[in-house]
């Protein structure tokens, strides 16, 4: 019978500096088990469980973004020589695309977040639409602000 064997190692200890101050060690107990051919990490029964934050999809933010980006494709490539033509084209006023199209203007990593459900908590369109900074890292402080 093939009974699981355990290997256990690192006691909890607290982070060590290393004489340089080049090189921080962290130990972590966990438990190797090997069952069945396979291996398992199994945590100590005292650690808190943790999980990566659940993605909460905002699909108002979603469609606006992707809206704005086809927006500007469509006046990059002059298939519309300018806004009022698009917004017209739209059947919607010529002033909600212009601060539509501002959201093109993110930085990379805010879009990434409101495309993968990952945005701040309490971001809401009405809050992009106002006016944002054209600085990636200003934008990025202007929300990590507003999370607080």
């Amino acid at each position: 019978m093939n009974r699981p064997t355990t290997l256990t190692l690192g006691p909890i200890g607290r982070p060590k500096l290393s004489r340089d101050g080049g090189t921080m060690v962290v130990s972590i107990p966990i438990s190797f088990r090997r069952q069945g051919g396979r291996k398992r990490v199994v945590t100590p029964a005292n650690a808190e469980t943790w999980a990566p934050p659940r993605p909460q999809v905002d699909n108002t933010l979603i469609k606006a973004v992707v809206r704005a980006h086809r927006w500007r494709s469509m006046l990059e490539t002059n298939l519309f020589s300018s806004v009022r033509e698009l917004a017209k084209a739209e059947k919607i006023n010529e002033s909600y695309l212009c601060r539509v199209l501002r959201l093109t203007l993110l930085s990379p990593a805010i879009t990434d977040a409101i495309l993968n459900g990952l945005q701040p908590d309490g971001l809401e369109l009405a809050h992009l639409l106002k006016s944002i900074p054209a600085e990636w890292d200003k934008q990025e402080a202007m929300l990590r602000q507003r999370q607080r």
